[in-house]
């Protein structure tokens, strides 16, 4: 970041960069508030998002709105009904919020109440932290005496009950965290002295009489510049704006030049810099509505011209006290979303859409509001009906001298309209400043928390309790050895670990209590890099091996939860111990630790995914419960549905080891029951069969004896015709039954076998009428249709017989 030579901006710049206090950033008009921001995003190393209450304000800011950030719903927001919304976060914009430090909130003298509380909801409820905003670090830029926020009486009634005053200050989440306030007041965009104490007294409603009688001589009755002069009318209700814009334009003999601007991707309406379909002519005045990113900067957002001349793919524009002509083409505005970067986890601004378009606007008029952060030479200052606390001040505030303005009529003191609440909470803000002392003690106290975060393992050793108790509750369909294995992992952690921290965090304040900052207390280093090395070790070779040799087999979803979000924990752990063998620094240490939550990826999860991989892509399980759990995985594919529903893993387990022979033991076995092992029971007992008689075979193969030939497919079809059923040909196989299905269906596929030897006539033409009617995509859906009169098998064989154009025939 460039050197800032104005101390208060440095002030401001130290307090976010090296400390974790919640900053307020206010200022007159012209005080450099934008341009702090833009430093702040280009040169912090904290991972920050910017947002802003309007589609505008974000484009100029660079960042995003508020709403579609943290997807919040429009209309008033009542404490406590976002607990209740169901808008669905993706996966990356949650990693995004969990690991933010600092989110900058631009123009928030327009932001509600409510709206700054839907934030802190969101940030606590993904964060999953108790702090206000779920302890991410906020920025707040905006000058309370511009234009506040709009609140519909009936969006208020709603509001009432819960809020003092709908301006930002009145959230609950912010009253809960003490933030610091710092005003500019170096002024950069006036210098006459003059005009900026009328300015200062406008702006905090003191005005006198003898000011507002200075102001109102630049009332200059029926007032008409020449086109050349470049004046731009700001007006308080935009139809007089846009009345005004148009009556100029068709007044001019010229051709109407229509320009189309070229949009790309999302670009919503609401945020357009400048019309889509502009129309202009010779003669016009113009405004730059974009600055001139070239070397020369030859315009900004705000210069008044006149257009002189229109070719195919330029147009020139004259502005008053220029040399030159200015040759202008079309330019780019581009509309953002945050994204994680998957290389290196960073939080970067992905372009989403892009707005092409020359970057002009008819500036014979404007309103107040969207002359908000612009500067003009000239102005023709229609305030005097003005409606809402702020706007005369905005509308004075743009002009850079008090020559420069023309007053429509004369204001009336009545139009400076003044509040009670913002006058005292301009009182705070005062009392609110912070020096450099306070910004010592800000430091120590964000490097002291960070280092006991770091050396606290209070969240560790809940999440370790948790599964504790969730494994408790869930026991009967647990593996046996996951209880124990957790007991003896909690007696490890509590001696070596918890213990071993608390009574080293009770040492820290001893190293705190000095006149150094603890990045600048070697002492503190030492300390820290020993306590860092033997918590690494004591992860890595003992937490670590004990967590990942539990055996944690098993469907049920809370335990699986529990025992991530644990492993989850010591990773982030380890890899923050790590960070501190060379030392602590403050914004190393939060980089890794954000870093940490981003790169984590369940060992479990990925043993187990191989693991099911393994069973049900090969085609001869190794043991009977790979045999099983290959035909649980294909059931849930058959069925659409997770593969526990069909059985739990306990039970996969049971049936492996007491390898039951009929139906009755089949009844006895725990996540059975009656009614499941009638259902399926036929398919478990020949699986359990095959795979017992294989193993038999297999062993007389090893000793020399002869084994008899597998049957093939074409002993089902011939069983089959000699009147047995699909069930007694797969007792008699030893096979499943959905195997002598998958045989048939083979022989009805080339015309074989009727389909309607296999299946009643009835049911065939409710199936085939279906298929050609619907055109289903999926077996599943097929079967949805048609309910449970019919099977997945029935359903395959008519549609195999269809394919081969057998349907009819034998």
């Amino acid at each position: 970041m460039p050197a800032i030579v104005n101390e208060k901006l440095q002030l401001a710049h130290d307090f976010i960069l090296h400390t974790n206090r919640n900053v307020f950033l206010t200022g007159k008009a012209g005080t450099g508030k934008t341009t702090f921001l833009h430093q702040v995003k280009h040169a912090s190393s904290k991972r920050l998002a910017v947002v802003a209450p309007t589609g505008v304000a974000a484009i100029n800011a660079g960042g995003v709105t508020i709403h579609s950030l943290f997807q919040l719903p429009f209309g008033p927001l009542v404490p406590g009904a976002l607990n209740r919304e169901t808008r669905k976060f993706t996966r990356e914009k949650i990693n995004l919020l969990r690991t933010l430090d600092l989110l900058i909130v631009d123009e928030i003298s327009m932001v509600r109440a409510d709206v700054l509380d839907g934030i802190d909801a969101v940030l606590r409820r993904f964060r999953n932290r108790p702090e206000p905003f779920g302890g991410v670090q906020l920025l707040l830029i905006g000058d309370m005496q511009q234009l506040p926020p709009v609140i519909r009486d009936e969006d208020w009634a709603l509001l009432r009950p819960y809020y003092d005053t709908g301006y930002f200050f009145g959230s609950r989440a912010l009253q809960k965290t003490p933030y610091i306030s710092i005003e500019l007041d170096h002024i950069y965009r006036q210098a006459d002295q003059r005009f900026i104490e009328i300015l200062n007294s406008v702006r905090e409603k003191r005005i006198t009489r003898a000011q507002l009688d200075d102001l109102n001589q630049r009332y200059i009755p029926n007032f008409t510049p020449r086109d050349d002069e470049g004046y731009i009318t700001l007006s308080t209700h935009n139809q007089a704006a846009l009345q005004l814009n148009s009556q100029k334009l068709q007044s001019l003999r010229t051709k109407l030049h229509t320009f189309e601007a070229t949009i790309e991707g999302e670009f919503p309406a609401h945020a357009y810099p400048t019309e889509a379909s502009l129309e202009l002519k010779v003669g016009a005045q113009v405004m730059f509505n974009k600055n001139d990113l070239s070397r020369d900067k030859l315009f900004y957002n705000g210069k008044i011209g006149q257009i002189t001349d229109i070719d195919d793919d330029v147009i020139y524009v004259k502005c008053p006290n220029d040399p030159d002509t200015l040759a202008v083409s079309p330019m780019e505005w581009t509309n953002v979303r945050y994204t994680l970067d998957q290389q290196t986890n960073e939080i970067r601004e992905e372009p989403i859409g892009k707005f092409v378009q020359y970057p002009l606007k008819l500036a014979w008029a404007i309103t107040i509001h969207k002359s908000q952060g612009l500067t003009f030479e000239k102005a023709i200052i229609d305030a005097a009906s003005a409606f809402a606390h702020g706007q005369v001040y905005v509308a004075l505030s743009r002009c850079k001298t008090l020559e420069g303005l023309v007053l429509r009529e004369p204001i009336p003191s009545h139009s400076i309209k003044t509040e009670l609440l913002l006058e005292e909470f301009h009182e705070q803000v005062q009392q609110q400043t912070p020096d450099e002392q306070e910004l010592w003690h800000s430091k120590q106290t964000n490097q002291e928390q960070l280092l006991l975060d770091l050396f606290s393992f209070e969240r560790s050793y809940y999440l370790l309790n948790k599964c504790r108790r969730t494994v408790a509750e869930h026991l009967g369909s647990l593996d046996e050895g996951l209880e124990p294995g957790l007991n003896q992992l909690n007696t490890v952690f509590k001696e070596k670990a918890h213990e071993v921290t608390e009574r080293f965090r009770q040492q820290l304040p001893r190293y705190f209590a000095g006149s150094l900052l603890p990045e600048e207390n070697q002492p503190l280093q030492d300390r820290v890099r020993k306590a860092g090395a033997y918590f690494r070790d004591l992860i890595t070779h003992e937490l670590q091996p004990l967590l990942a040799s539990c055996p944690t087999e098993t469907d049920n979803k809370q335990v699986h939860e529990a025992l991530d979000e644990l492993e989850k924990e010591l990773f982030i752990k380890l890899q923050c111990f790590e960070a501190t063998l060379d030392g602590f620094q403050a914004l190393a240490y939060q980089k890794t630790r954000n870093h940490a939550e981003l790169n984590f990826q369940s060992s479990r999860k990925k043993e187990s995914r191989k693991s099911d991989e393994a069973r049900t892509s090969s085609e001869k399980p190794r043991t009977l419960y790979d045999a099983l759990a290959k035909w649980r995985q294909d059931q849930a594919g058959e069925l659409d549905t997770g593969a526990h529903t069909i059985l739990p893993r306990k039970t996969l387990a049971e049936l492996a080891r007491s390898k039951p022979s009929t139906l009755e033991e089949l009844m006895q076995i725990k996540g059975l029951g009656k009614m499941k092992a009638r259902l399926i029971g036929d398919d478990l007992l020949a699986i359990i069969r095959s795979f017992t008689e294989n193993e038999s075979a297999e062993k007389t193969a090893a000793t020399g004896e002869k084994t008899a030939k597998t049957p093939s497919p074409a002993l089902s079809l011939a069983l089959f015709r000699s009147g047995k059923t699909i069930a007694d040909i797969a007792l008699e196989r030893n096979i499943t039954v959905s195997t002598v299905e998958g045989h048939l269906a083979k022989f009805v596929s080339s015309g074989q076998l009727s389909v309607y030897d296999v299946i009643p006539a009835e049911k065939v033409e409710a199936i085939r009428t279906y298929l050609e009617k619907h055109t289903p995509k999926t077996l599943t859906e097929t079967k949805a249709g048609l309910g449970d009169d019919v099977t997945f098998s029935e359903i395959r064989m008519v549609y195999n017989s269809l394919l081969a154009g057998k349907t009819g025939t034998d």
